[in-house]
């Protein structure tokens, strides 16, 4: 245990200290510097070469040290070894997503490329997918990829899907103006106070009647008049209401 012990206190000594060290020099605040070693020790222990490496790539992409940002961004290029790095660009690409538009969700949200292949897919495939949202948009708001798509994300999807259905909200609603409040900001903009016109928005959020089956249909309509597209977006919603389910049946007709 006492050898043990000496060998914590020599990695703190020469290992953690000097790591802690270069973060202060370059202007990182105390609770980024408490971040990094309550939530990330296995980086705050890294050898000090390595560590100094990951703090210069993260520095040329332009993260500044006095963010938080800096430190979950040293997480993120520390854990992840470069054919790992290309992988995560290939599976943001295949939903549209280029180089500058990866390196731009990477600098909002760097946790966005520890995230799994899985979570990504499952995500881009219901916000882009199934209801049609921009993985553009998403990559300007790459939190949103990081939330539950269970607990969060389905269940505030289905109230807003009901809303637009009822003309209670505008159509152009951001992911972010939906999904990123806090639980009570959400219930009171888009449950509470559209209850005495849907009384069933509580019941849908909360899980207690069937989430929405939502049907996304696509189709193309229209002529090529030379070299202009005429292109609209037509929203038709239409409500059915039972006892025991509330469905939206959305179709989106795109023509151009």
């Amino acid at each position: 245990m006492k050898r043990s012990q000496r060998a914590f206190l020599c990695d703190v000594t020469n290992v953690m200290a000097p790591n802690v060290a270069l973060l202060r020099e370059l202007g990182a605040p105390q609770s980024s510097i408490s971040l990094l070693v309550t939530h990330f020790p296995s980086m705050a222990f890294i050898t000090h070469a390595k560590f100094v490496k990951a703090v210069q790539e993260v520095k040329e992409l332009g993260f500044d040290p006095s963010k938080t940002l800096f430190v979950q961004a040293i997480q993120a290029v520390l854990k992840l070894k470069k054919p790992m790095w290309e992988s995560k660009f290939e599976i943001f690409r295949r939903w549209g997503w280029s180089e500058a538009d990866t390196l731009l969700a990477f600098k909002k949200h760097p946790i966005c490329m520890l995230l799994s292949e899985e979570k990504i897919t499952k995500a881009m495939k219901f916000l882009v997918s199934r209801l049609g949202f921009s993985s553009k948009n998403i990559a300007k708001n790459p939190v949103v990829l990081n939330l539950s798509l269970e607990k969060r994300i389905i269940p505030r999807c289905s109230v807003v899907q009901i809303l637009l259905a009822k003309d209670l909200v505008k159509n152009d609603l951001s992911l972010a103006t939906f999904l990123l409040p806090t639980e009570k900001c959400f219930l009171e903009k888009f449950v509470i106070r559209f209850q005495d016109n849907v009384p069933q928005l509580l019941s849908v959020y909360q899980n207690k009647m069937e989430l929405l089956d939502v049907e996304i249909q696509s189709e193309k309509v229209g002529s090529r008049k030379g070299d202009i597209y005429e292109t609209w977006l037509k929203w038709r919603a239409v409500a059915i209401t039972t006892k025991s389910d509330l469905r939206i049946e959305l179709k989106v007709v795109l023509s151009n």
